[in-house]
């Protein structure tokens, strides 16, 4: 019988980062090649280091993975989920905020990232890979009001 594998937890923070400056909201999306080498589109995110708030790592992620200096406007959820390596199993809970833009340009520097864009907001869903960031978008207008169109 095999031995069971241990269990990790992994804390990471990101977000959906607008740039409300222009005639459309847009908001800025990273992708990363899966496994079977497809290009996915998400968002920004990663580990939270020791010490280091969720809100700070997101601010922190985002400007790492996409170039842009954002502030934190709201509380956008969390997604947690296990996934497995070949030597343990992994419970991920990542914290999402809505980021505004401040300053920056896009960049793909970050060895993670294999392209970032600027992408119409009312396109981010579709855009998305993964169903529980697509989720999170939903919430966007209303945290907004009237300023955005999603």
């Amino acid at each position: 019988m095999a031995k069971p594998l241990p269990s990790v937890e992994e804390i990471s923070a990101g977000g959906l980062v607008l740039d409300l400056q222009g005639p459309l909201p847009m908001a800025a999306l990273i992708a990363r090649r899966d496994r079977r080498g497809r290009l996915i589109w998400l968002l920004p995110k990663g580990h939270v280091e020791p010490g280091e708030t969720n809100e700070r790592a997101a601010i922190r992620e985002v400007a790492e993975e996409t170039g842009i200096t954002a502030s934190i406007l709201a509380p956008l959820g969390v997604i947690d989920f296990w996934f497995m390596t070949d030597s343990q199993r992994i419970h991920k809970t990542v914290h999402h905020y809505l980021l505004q833009a401040e300053s920056g340009e896009l960049s793909d520097s970050d060895v993670e990232v294999t392209e970032v864009a600027w992408v119409p907001l009312a396109d981010v869903h579709s855009r998305l890979r993964y169903p529980g960031e697509r989720k999170l978008v939903t919430k966007v207008s209303d945290l907004l009001g009237d300023t955005c169109d999603t």
